[in-house]
């Protein structure tokens, strides 16, 4: 099979499954592990796709983001872990914001026994905030369809009026190059806006996130302490050598 007949084979089948194994590939196409391993280098070059650990998945279009239903059921146990990890670094007497995202809404629960004040700007949050009894104060803005987000000027106006010891954020895209991107522009600003009234900045990224690029900068990728878990393929532990700020949880 020629280069380009079996690199076709390789995007035909990510279109049809989210992620496709080294070995997969292999049995597809009767090609050995080194040379599927150099197709994807290829294909990863010309930003077709992104490796992931064992295998590789289709870069996602940079609007593309999903619904806060969709992001419930996945890559659940990293989420857990991640977020029981950044509310370690909450201490008592903190205030803090968290940001919207179902990565941020795991960490309340590890809250409930510190005396924490909380500001928001996800609708999901503020609800198991009050259930869990914690001092909460929610942003202005505009309800986001799908991700249950207030977004918008109002938010980013109300977020100037508070100062934060930590702020703790959720993010679709980390690349050692382009840093840390989101869909939504106005979701971006919030974003932004958190981090410039914060003395501490983490960014809670499960490892589906590493190597994505989506619309709208955020910030770049030493401006926030990555916390993540041990899923993140060889190929772009390579690519974020460089980062310090990059807090890896063992599985």
């Amino acid at each position: 099979m020629l280069t380009l007949e079996r690199q076709e084979v390789i995007l035909s089948l990510l279109k049809e499954k989210e992620i496709v194994s080294v070995h997969q590939m292999c049995k597809m196409t009767g090609a050995s592990e080194s040379t599927i391993r150099r197709d994807l280098t290829e294909l990863e070059n010309q930003q077709l796709i992104k490796r992931v650990h064992g295998g590789a998945s289709l870069l996602k279009k940079k609007r593309e983001e999903p619904t806060i239903l969709e992001k419930t059921t996945q890559n659940q146990r990293e989420k857990e872990l991640i977020a029981k990890q950044a509310a370690s670094f909450v201490e008592d007497g903190d205030s803090i914001y968290i940001d919207a995202g179902t990565s941020t809404l795991q960490m309340i629960p590890h809250l409930a026994d510190k005396s924490v004040v909380v500001v928001t700007n996800g609708i999901p949050h503020v609800q198991l905030l009050i259930e869990y009894e914690i001092e909460t104060y929610v942003i202005a803005g505009k309800a986001k369809k799908g991700t249950a987000a207030l977004i918008g000027t109002k938010a980013v106006e109300t977020i100037k009026e508070y100062r934060f010891d930590k702020c703790f954020l959720g993010i679709n895209g980390v690349h050692s190059l382009q840093g840390l991107t989101t869909p939504d522009p106005e979701e971006a600003d919030v974003k932004q806006a958190a981090m410039r009234q914060s003395q501490t900045c983490y960014v809670l990224a499960d490892p589906t996130k590493f190597g994505e690029v989506s619309f709208a900068n955020v910030a770049d990728i030493d401006a926030a302490t990555i916390i993540t878990t041990d899923g993140i393929s060889a190929e772009q532990q390579e690519n974020i050598t460089g980062i310090t700020t990059l807090e890896v949880i063992t599985q």
